[in-house]
């Protein structure tokens, strides 16, 4: 099947449609999963303060 295609992803859609794989609902998960991670990177972390003591 390879073989016989030059594109890459032409050959990877092929073959998910051959073994009937849902590659929507996958690639909806993963969507999904880096916009989570995305969203926790950008909350601030709370700092804590430290207290100077006074000499």
């Amino acid at each position: 099947m390879a073989a016989s295609r030059g594109n890459p992803s032409v050959v990877l859609k092929d073959a998910a449609t051959a073994y009937k794989v849902d590659t929507d609902a996958i690639a909806a998960k993963v969507r999904q999963e880096f916009a989570a991670k995305d969203k926790a990177k950008k909350t601030p972390q709370p700092t804590a303060k430290t207290a100077k003591k006074v000499a």
